[in-house]
């Protein structure tokens, strides 16, 4: 991925910089290098301009933690990286299912009904990183908040629960 290599190349220019002390020297010394790295992956100026201040408000919102650490830089751009990620990968899913093929209304209730059932099997947790995650599109840091939890955490527990679906699907259908 080149653009990926060209986020990275940044990232490492940076980090032969001096640490910021503060939030204000970080936002200061990265804005416009954050905002030109994101048009250039994004392809999109407003685009570009959400992810940036969604990871400065991260950064910002975490700035005890990140501020201590090693390289809150590379931390921004990782942020802004991950953010574009995941805008990325939700825009397909929702392309996805507005491009999915009509069904009949009954096929369209007899699915829900086996979802609502093979997730009522699974445990609270994973039941509920899937809602959150997949049904209502929260970041795995969002739901994760929401729950109480790690991120880390609410992936896994999504995981193992889309795994005991996949498994369920399997029993039902042999």
């Amino acid at each position: 991925m080149v653009l990926e290599e060209l986020f990275s190349a940044v990232v490492e220019r940076s980090d032969s910089a001096e640490s910021p002390q503060s939030f204000d020297e970080l936002f200061l010394a990265e804005r416009t290098r954050l905002f030109g790295a994101l048009c250039v992956l994004t392809g999109d100026r407003a685009e570009a301009e959400d992810l940036a201040q969604d990871a400065f408000v991260r950064v910002w919102s975490a700035w005890d933690r990140v501020g201590a650490m090693d390289d809150p830089t590379g931390y921004l751009y990782r942020t802004a990286l991950n953010g574009a990620r995941s805008r990325y990968r939700r825009s397909v899913l929702a392309l996805k299912r507005q491009f999915r093929p009509n069904r009949d209304e009954l096929s369209l209730v007899e699915e829900r009904d086996v979802l609502i059932r093979g997730l009522g099997r699974l445990t609270h947790k994973q039941r509920t990183a899937i809602v959150l995650l997949d049904l209502l599109g929260f970041s795995s840091e969002e739901a994760g908040t929401a729950l109480g939890m790690q991120p880390g955490a609410v992936r896994t527990q999504a995981s193992r629960g889309r795994a005991e679906l996949r498994r369920q699907a399997g029993e039902d259908d042999g």
